[in-house]
């Protein structure tokens, strides 16, 4: 769906909203499906765009495309522990997004090392890979950074795409926040970041957080898994 204008009659402002679908767990552990219209800011936007349909997910029964995902599947993570998906968030992303939306990436089969993917992966703007950039290397030290996937595009490796057709975007939220494999390749699912919910308006961090029926309060995401890189759309390095 593309995004629509919400008219104020008594402000000129034209503010863009969009249609974000979820369905998710109760604290009760009763199953929310739902849509809402919220405004097209990188608050909302960042939940719902991170893997295109048709990613395979790596789950305790193997591999599942992430639009066949349910809440309550038990997703494998980087820890070695599986943790319970509880919140699953879409949008679409049609042509007329271009140039109003950061565009989609194309991970080519390797490119982060054998098998990281397994196969063409195509994200959104939101996705995060477990990869260290070249630059930031010597001041991580051996800790592993997640990185905007943006940050590695090269033009050979890891492209931008405009799709001609529209494209269904997803993120998961697990439990706990985590690293999954997503067509083999190391990725984080869902977490806004401390920082993101404090400088959001009042109302708009209330709407936010009532797309998430487990979540409270922006401490109830819990900590990150591992520590995020900065974004710098300009460094294309990978090795």
């Amino acid at each position: 769906m593309t995004p629509t204008a919400a008219k104020d009659s008594g402000n000129p402002t034209v503010t863009a909203t969009r249609n974000y679908e979820v369905a998710a767990l109760r604290a009760d552990g009763s199953l929310y499906i739902g849509q809402d219209n919220a405004p097209v800011l990188p608050l909302f936007e960042a939940a719902f765009a991170a893997f295109a349909r048709g990613t395979l997910i790596q789950t305790v029964h193997g591999d599942i495309a992430i639009e066949d995902l349910q809440p309550g599947d038990m997703i494998n993570t980087s820890s070695g522990e599986p943790a319970q998906l509880i919140w699953i968030g879409s949008s679409n992303f049609v042509p007329a997004d271009t140039g109003r939306r950061l565009p989609l990436i194309r991970i080519m089969p390797d490119s982060f090392g054998e098998g990281r993917p397994s196969s063409f992966l195509t994200v959104g703007p939101a996705a995060r890979v477990l990869h260290t950039p070249h630059h930031l290397r010597a001041e991580a030290g051996g800790t592993r950074l997640l990185a905007p996937v943006r940050a590695f595009v090269d033009g050979v490796n890891v492209i931008e795409v405009a799709p001609p057709t529209p494209v269904r975007l997803f993120h998961i939220c697990l439990s706990r926040h985590a690293v999954i494999k997503a067509s083999g390749l190391e990725m984080e699912t869902f977490h806004p970041g401390a920082q993101a919910l404090r400088d959001a308006p009042h109302s708009l961090r209330e709407q936010f957080l009532s797309m998430f029926p487990q979540i409270g309060h922006g401490t109830d995401f819990g900590p990150l898994a591992h520590p995020r890189a900065p974004g710098r759309p300009d460094e294309s390095t990978i090795d």
